[in-house]
């Protein structure tokens, strides 16, 4: 099993840097980082988690600069984000970020994305919420056209390109209908849901990973209706509290990766939580 980490990195917490080395150097698979651009004050979303929403909401780095800092002064970590709000991103120059990031870091960048919760900061981006999930594939379609071997136009219904030179591609070659980085969209189970990762992703990122035993078998059915490979799919548990009995739950289900939550704290907590985790990277968690 992979030990990844996700973490609300701030203007308070320790650095990427010094995370990112850590984070290699005890054998830790990934780093994932959330994206939020800002939280409007006024807001009537309530905190999907419920109670107040916690402050480092408000003070999130912008994942993109803090994962190139991260690569920079690594080899093997992995990079990814949890989650990328494809729809609160002009198209064009999200594909050109994401293909620089994965193009710098040798094809360790994984796009983790989905459709967002909070109503107030999505507008705020122009995102008309009913149709923020057709938005987000539409925007993933006008990617893949961006970082196809050969200039490829793209007429969807939110957005357009034309046949364009667009440099760097991804690392990663075309597999299905997915192109790009390694894809997982998050997000609650669902028909809609499962029928997007079919359509233009790897896999799934499910918060917390409840609930597995009972969707793995809808989602697989749909993966497998779409003709996919049922042995290409992934499933990589989010913001996970891990326990011995939970990796071995996982484990039972095909999962080959779990991604941890660390406090959005500075270094001395940081590297106790690391500590606390280490176990499990190590193979010997109880």
């Amino acid at each position: 099993m992979r030990i990844a980490v996700t973490i609300f990195l701030t203007d308070e917490t320790i650095t990427p840097v010094r995370l990112a080395r850590e984070l290699e150097q005890r054998g830790f698979a990934g780093l994932y980082l959330p994206e939020h651009t800002h939280i409007p004050v006024e807001r009537a979303t309530p905190y999907p988690a419920g109670g107040e929403l916690p402050r480092e909401y408000g003070r999130t780095l912008d994942p993109f600069v803090a994962l190139g800092q991260a690569a920079a002064v690594t080899d093997r970590l992995g990079l990814g984000t949890g989650i990328t709000l494809a729809a609160q991103h002009d198209p064009i120059d999200l594909a050109k970020q994401i293909a620089t990031l994965d193009h710098l870091s040798g094809g360790r960048f994984t796009l983790g994305l989905g459709s967002g919760w909070n109503v107030e900061e999505a507008a705020d981006h122009g995102v008309e919420w009913r149709t923020r999930r057709a938005l987000v594939r539409d925007r993933m379609g006008l990617m893949r056209a961006l970082w196809a071997d050969e200039p490829t136009a793209y007429d969807g219904e939110f957005a357009s390109v034309r046949a364009s030179t667009a440099y760097p591609k991804p690392v990663q070659k075309p597999r299905g209908p997915v192109s790009g980085p390694r894809t997982l969209v998050g997000g609650a189970a669902g028909p809609k849901l499962f029928a997007d990762i079919c359509a233009y992703a790897d896999g799934w990122l499910p918060i917390g990973g409840r609930g597995l035993t009972e969707a793995l078998p809808a989602l697989r059915a749909a993966w497998a209706d779409a003709g996919r490979d049922p042995a290409a799919l992934q499933v990589v548990p989010y913001a996970v509290r891990p326990s011995a009995g939970k990796l071995e739950h996982f484990a039972e289900l095909g999962v080959e990766e779990v991604v941890a939550q660390l406090p959005p704290e500075g270094e001395t907590e940081v590297l106790r939580a690391l500590d606390a985790l280490q176990p499990f990277v190590d193979g010997q968690g109880s």
